[in-house]
């Protein structure tokens, strides 16, 4: 009876496209991303592929590219150079070319009626991390901080004068009544006669 060998476990990416495979990973993510994450995704150990993000980033520190990658909470995410911080916000503040993307048009609107609400909130709200979009709007100025919570401490956010001067409003008591767009029957609403016995 003939043994096949055992095969080597398969590598999806030679080492030497591992920074080019990195910075795919990353230019996708919206938050940091852990090494052990990376390592699992790129079937590479750890130390392997924390070489190589630290390499990335002084590459990118020594070529004087306009981003840089950092480590932050726990995981590596691009971000700008904080010396092209006016340009950008610039860009998106002024840049009448820039529309609002369709997740940033609805933060928008959990801010506008919920205010003052925290990050945390309009996410719960969405069903996906507004984070970056919340960023967004602030540099765009049409959100701006309002204080903390104070049972739980976290930011909270309110629409600027900005904002509706954008929508053309004198206050937001002009704001469309949500009523009209809301369904009938809310899921969580119990239906009338729900719970009694049937005759």
């Amino acid at each position: 009876m003939n043994e096949q060998p055992e095969s080597a476990p398969a590598v999806l990416f030679p080492p030497a496209d591992l920074p080019a495979s990195l910075e795919a990973i990353l230019l996708v993510a919206d938050e940091p991303v852990a090494p052990t994450v990376l390592a699992q995704v790129l079937e590479l150990p750890r130390e392997t592929v924390m070489t190589a993000l630290t390499e990335l980033a002084a590459q990118y520190t020594e070529q004087g590219r306009g981003f840089d990658l950092r480590e932050i909470a726990g995981g590596w995410r691009y971000y700008t150079r904080s010396e092209y911080a006016p340009l950008v916000e610039k860009f998106v503040r002024d840049g009448q070319e820039v529309r609002l993307t369709q997740a940033a048009l609805e933060t928008l609107a959990v801010v506008a009626y919920r205010q003052p609400v925290g990050r945390a909130q309009v996410s719960a709200v969405r069903g996906v991390n507004c984070d970056g979009v919340m960023r967004t709007l602030t540099l765009r100025g049409l959100v701006e901080e309002a204080g903390t919570d104070v049972e739980t401490g976290a930011i909270l956010f309110r629409t600027t004068a900005y904002f509706l001067e954008r929508l053309g409003l004198a206050g937001l008591d002009q704001l469309p009544d949500l009523a009209p767009f809301l369904p009938d029957q809310l899921e969580d609403e119990p239906e009338a006669g729900q719970g009694r016995a049937r005759s």
